[in-house]
């Protein structure tokens, strides 16, 4: 094998199975060499990090092959969706990097299908059935047995004609009529026998207002906006598989006669991105919004898109974790700590360094001159060789870490015990001398000399120490709260055991959630103290705290009131405290 072919051959493995599509189709000139996809959420909520990889797919895919995705608003259900998530859903796109073609909404389109409705009961294909919603699941039968025909199946076609009429005009109720396709009630797929494609709904629209009452399906409304948009692949998870073929079968009647063999949208699933102790359910997500188990939408505790910006996941990290776990045919559960694997590589290349004490102890270098001051340099992140460098203030009294001291610690200890040195970071090489306790024992200061010859930089601060400690200079330093969040599930698979213990206990989803919900999902430290550089930071910016983790400023910050939120520790503590 040639040295191209083996180049060939390995970017053919490197590429997943929707992409092989994509090159095969452009190869044998589909859809006139053009590959348009679109991004469709229904505005309902806030994107979540499942959507994240439907983003990828089609922003991706369109990217690498020249094409356009253009961004779609599924509207078709008014009772759900508002302007906010509108808005919320363009912001989400953007911060992870992508930028639409054109933006359109499936209510562009409420007229050409109603037309098509109107076509398809004159032509016998659709009815309006008067059964209620537990008729008509009743009759539908099951996968094993086929269905029967509803009593209207063969109403007349200007009965129908004037019922649908009836019911976009407002004189009938919800609930009292819907239309179905005429389709087939002993197919094997059940989706084929005489689906709803039309239902009555009252509440005003959110852009065309009050002039529907009647409001197509998603399966209805769908594949019809991928036709009239001209989408090449449309991109779906894999729950829409057995929807397929009444994708297809809606594309056959709406073309009315036209050849769209080598030029028609083609669906295409893959599996979704499940994670670990997390729940991505939008219904789900709502109700820990409205019953205030957790802090809006974007709570840092979320697995919201503007929950993880809040957090401080970079939009690199979650798009660098995506392309890592890829796409299949096949649903798996992805461990979060992959996750924030991903988070971790990122931020470590782009986060600045800084000093910042959570749990603070008085640490006197009894033997420092009073009131002397000194600025050090500390470099902004060692990752870059570029990077540049901020002051931070040194003098005889520090916060450092009570976590750090121990009065009689064991032999492999290395943080500062009294007999013991330490370097301090940036600065010198000290040695504990001891520590004052208050009357109950707790230890309030801690008390040790400095070797002035060690300062970093001198010849003798190469001397060896097996400890280096982090600190802030206390006349130098600001107050601040840090939030500490952790994952919100105690359970690692919480769809599954929600579903279980409503099962058993026979209880609302609410109450099941409150089982599972983790007590130490967030600590807020507030007596915290950082370095006088951080006065400068703004919300997003990405932080290391040394020794600790990496962490943001949160929007709700101020210079009077600064708030940091942990974004993942240093290293994945979780897996070792749950093993």
């Amino acid at each position: 094998m040639t040295k191209m072919n083996i180049e060939e051959s390995q970017e053919k493995k490197s590429l997943n199975f929707i992409e092989q599509i994509v090159e095969k189709d452009l190869k044998e000139g589909k859809n006139g060499g053009r590959i348009q996809t679109r991004f469709p959420p229904e505005p309902n909520g806030y994107l979540h990090i499942g959507h994240a990889k439907a983003i990828c797919m089609d922003f991706g895919l369109a990217q690498r092959y020249g094409g356009v995705c253009n961004l779609r608003f599924d509207d078709t259900n008014p009772t759900k969706e508002d302007i906010e998530y509108v808005e919320a859903i363009k912001e989400d796109i953007k911060w992870l990097g992508f930028q639409w073609g054109e933006e359109f909404y499936a209510s562009d389109y409420f007229q050409q299908l109603w037309d098509f409705a109107i076509r398809l009961i004159k032509e016998g294909k659709a009815y309006v059935d008067e059964q209620s919603a537990e008729e008509i699941a009743r009759q539908k039968g099951t996968p094993t047995q086929p269905g029967t025909e509803s009593p209207y199946r063969n109403r007349p076609v200007e009965e129908s004609l004037a019922l649908f009429n009836k019911m976009n005009s407002g004189e009938i109720e919800e609930g009292k009529m819907v239309l179905r396709a005429k389709i087939d009630m002993a197919n094997p797929n059940m989706h084929f026998r005489d689906p709803i494609i039309y239902r009555v709904v009252k509440t005003p629209h959110h852009r065309t207002g009050e002039k529907w009452k009647a409001y197509p399906m998603y399966d209805f409304a769908h594949g019809q906006s991928d036709y009239f948009e001209g989408v090449t692949h449309s991109l779906c998870t894999l729950e829409f598989v057995v929807h397929r073929p009444l994708y297809n079968l809606f594309i056959d009647w709406v073309k009315e006669g036209k050849d769209l063999d080598d030029n028609r949208p083609h669906q295409y699933e893959f599996n979704k991105l499940n994670l670990s102790y997390t729940l991505m359910s939008k219904r789900n997500l709502l109700i820990l919004v409205k019953e205030g188990l957790v802090d809006g939408w974007d709570d840092p505790r979320m697995p919201t898109l503007c929950a993880f910006r809040r957090r401080g996941y970079s939009p690199e990290s979650i798009r660098n974790f995506i392309d890592k776990i890829g796409y299949t045919t096949y649903d798996a559960l992805n461990d979060f700590a992959l996750l924030e694997s991903a988070v971790r590589e990122d931020l470590n290349a782009r986060s600045t360094r800084v000093s910042a004490v959570l749990n603070p102890v008085k640490l006197i270098l009894t033997n420092y001159p009073e009131g002397k001051v000194e600025e050090l340099e500390a470099v902004n992140n060692p990752e870059d060789p570029n990077s540049p460098k901020h002051i931070i203030e040194f003098s005889r009294e520090l916060w450092m870490e009570h976590d750090d001291f121990m009065e009689e610690a064991p032999k492999k200890y290395f943080r500062m015990t009294p007999g013991q040195e330490v370097r301090l970071k940036n600065a010198y090489i000290v040695k504990c001398t001891g520590c004052k306790k208050d009357d109950n024992g707790n230890i309030i200061e801690v008390y040790a000399e400095y070797d002035p010859k060690t300062k970093s930089g001198m010849p003798d601060a190469n001397r060896k120490v097996k400890g280096t400690l982090h600190w802030v200079s206390c006349n130098h330093c600001l107050k601040a709260e840090v939030r500490l969040y952790d994952r919100l599930w105690k359970e690692e698979n919480p769809r599954d055991t929600m579903a279980a213990i409503r099962e058993e206990k026979n209880c609302s989803p609410l109450e099941a959630m409150k089982e599972m919900l983790n007590p130490d999902s967030l600590k807020i430290l507030k007596e915290c103290y950082v370095e006088k550089f951080l006065s400068e930071a703004r919300p997003y910016d990405y932080l290391q705290f040394q020794r600790i983790g990496y962490f943001n400023v949160d929007k709700d910050s101020t210079p009077d009131h600064l708030i940091f939120n942990r974004t993942v520790s240093l290293k994945d503590t979780w897996n070792k405290i749950n093993k």
